[in-house]
């Protein structure tokens, strides 16, 4: 097996390294993934690679390389016995309604693991995905004439429920108080939790303002450096999805906790590897934090909040969702909350301005039917 090489940046744009290292691996991932499929659709890999974010290429790409190995595995379509040797005329001979098989098969199958089976279930909104993949896909086929018909039109409509009609999880006020005294004091941790809790509570209460004030996205937050900070002029800069800069303003708590953390937990640089002296939050191997580790950090206190188990904690983006409520509900301008939170288009913003976080308790507050009474009665 070849030695691993080192990765050397040489790096003459405004970006931090680790956001160019970054966006490296992700077209890494990608290039590894077109090499496993059919040459044929070159001209569809340079159309995802011209058109789409990189991380949106790279799901496109995993969902192709899935429907291609449920070719082999699951149809006689195709007599490959691998994705790269799937011919172009195979492809010509699949139907819309091979389509939505292959779709209502994502619905739920399962995969033998050594000595088990894994049942996979996918919501509408992950099957719609999929449909968008192969959409993208067979629509550039045609387009560069190398099948005969554009068989989109025939795929079935899968129902996704509409940002209006989805549920808005968030925190409530209360909630956040109750997780920030357990990051700050250690309640309501388990002895195990609380060992590693000693060692990091600085830095986890951090993260949590960071998410509850800005309303970050969890790759925003994970990729912030120490140099992202300027406390002379009380900002800060983050990166953003499609190349965009932003400068966010310090509030108090946040230039409070972020300092305590930096001065009074941190590991000194001289501990750290050189491709992570300048990494923000470090795990306890010293090493910038992966969104995996902070996505459990965040459901583990989320928790605590919501009391219940730790399954049911929140993610990272409830967070978010919980600082566009919380600012709304004070009175901010849904315009100002829609520049701070980076949404594209405004009506996302007003979907979290629509949403009362208390509406269902304060109608059912005086429909008591005195059921108690009737008993004793």
């Amino acid at each position: 097996m070849p030695e691993e090489k080192n990765i050397k940046i040489r790096n003459r744009s405004d970006k931090p390294d680790n956001i160019v290292l970054k966006e490296h691996e992700i077209v890494n991932q990608c290039t590894a993934l077109e090499r496993t499929l059919p040459t044929f659709l070159r001209g569809f890999f340079v159309y995802l690679k011209g058109n789409v974010l990189p991380m949106t290429r790279l799901n496109y790409l995993r969902d192709i390389s899935f429907f291609c190995r449920y070719l082999i595995s699951e149809t006689d379509i195709t007599g490959a016995a691998e994705p790269s040797g799937i011919k172009l005329s195979e492809f010509n001979e699949i139907k819309a309604v091979d389509i939505n098989i292959f779709l209502d098969y994502c619905r739920q199958y399962t995969v033998e693991k050594d000595n088990e089976i894994v049942v996979y279930e996918n919501s509408n909104r992950t099957l719609a995905r999929k449909k968008s993949s192969l959409s993208v896909m067979f629509k550039q086929l045609y387009r560069d004439d190398l099948i005969d018909n554009n068989i989109t039109d025939g795929f079935d409509p899968i129902r996704v429920p509409k940002a209006q009609e989805r549920e808005i999880k968030a925190l409530q006020d209360d909630e956040v108080m109750i997780m920030l005294d357990a990051v700050s004091t250690g309640t309501h941790l388990t002895p195990k939790e609380r060992q590693y809790w000693e060692k990091t509570k600085k830095r986890d209460k951090a993260i949590l303002v960071l998410f509850l004030t800005y309303g970050l996205r969890l790759f925003e937050l994970q990729q912030l450096n120490v140099s992202s900070f300027n406390f002379n002029r009380g900002e800060f800069k983050i990166y953003r999805k499609r190349d965009k800069e932003a400068v966010m303003p310090l509030n108090q708590s946040a230039d409070m906790v972020v300092k305590d953390y930096l001065e009074n937990e941190r590991a000194d640089d001289s501990s750290l590897l050189p491709e992570h002296r300048d990494a923000l939050f470090l795990s306890l191997q010293g090493k910038r934090m992966t969104e995996r580790q902070i996505r459990e950090l965040v459901k583990k206190y989320t928790s605590i909040g919501l009391a219940t188990s730790r399954k049911g904690g929140y993610s990272p983006h409830k967070l978010r969702a919980t600082a566009a409520t919380s600012l709304i509900g004070r009175g901010n301008s849904i315009y100002d909350v829609q520049a701070l939170l980076d949404h594209e288009q405004v009506t996302t913003t007003q979907l979290y301005a629509s949403h009362k976080m208390n509406v269902k308790r304060d109608l059912v507050k005086d429909m008591e039917w005195e059921i108690e009474r009737k008993e004793r009665d």
